[in-house]
């Protein structure tokens, strides 16, 4: 009895492995053992590195462009090459003492000032009364005199003193640049403005430069 009862259990185990090999190497419905599961397409993965770098570039790419649409070009000024020298209101230059009425008037009607933008003296066929000038190592200088020696390509830098004009400058050849060209009159309120806008850190305002 006992030798029948574990050649039946033999018999049982046997049986339970070929149903379960059945089983495992059935194919699936639609598929056969030799088909391959299709590749899935998967999204590319960039570095964080890469991604940092491009939006670097076209931050800047678009900064550099807006900064090109917003700031004006700057004009080609014409550059004269002049001899310039300079002058006070006393006596060694105009001839008048305080007190006299003309004393400190220039041509234009102006006072003569140092300033951001100072009065200067020159040839009126050269340089029009109102002529904005930019003198290296001077400053701006606004042609609001004349002389009997400016003529030609000489022009003439006010000065305070005598003193200023040998300590700051002397005699000098330059290569000035016209800002504006005059109209041939120049108002103290234009002076003033300008001098005031420049005080204030606006610079030259264009509405100055064109009037």
């Amino acid at each position: 009895m006992v030798t029948s009862f574990f050649h039946y259990k033999k018999m049982l185990l046997a049986i339970a492995a070929l149903v379960l090999l059945a089983i495992c190497f059935k194919p699936f419905p639609g598929k056969t053992m030799n088909q391959e599961a299709p590749l899935q397409h998967m999204p590319v993965i960039v570095a964080p590195e890469s991604v940092k770098l491009t939006a670097a570039l076209v931050h800047e790419e678009r900064t550099e462009t807006v900064k090109q649409q917003l700031t004006p070009q700057k004009p080609a000024y014409d550059k004269v090459k002049v001899v310039a020298t300079g002058y006070t209101a006393g006596i060694e230059s105009t001839g008048k003492r305080p007190g006299h009425p003309s004393y400190g008037i220039t041509y234009s009607g102006v006072k003569v000032r140092r300033d951001m933008v100072s009065t200067i003296a020159a040839d009126p066929k050269l340089f029009p009364i109102g002529s904005l000038l930019y003198i290296p190592g001077y400053g701006y200088g606004v042609v609001a005199d004349t002389g009997s020696a400016i003529k030609g390509s000489r022009i003439d830098l006010y000065f305070e003193t005598t003193a200023d004009v040998f300590k700051q400058w002397g005699k000098r050849t330059v290569e000035v640049e016209v800002i504006r060209k005059g109209s041939g009159k120049l108002s103290q309120a234009w002076l003033n403005k300008i001098n005031k806008a420049a005080e204030a850190g606006k610079g030259l305002p264009e509405a100055y430069l064109e009037s």
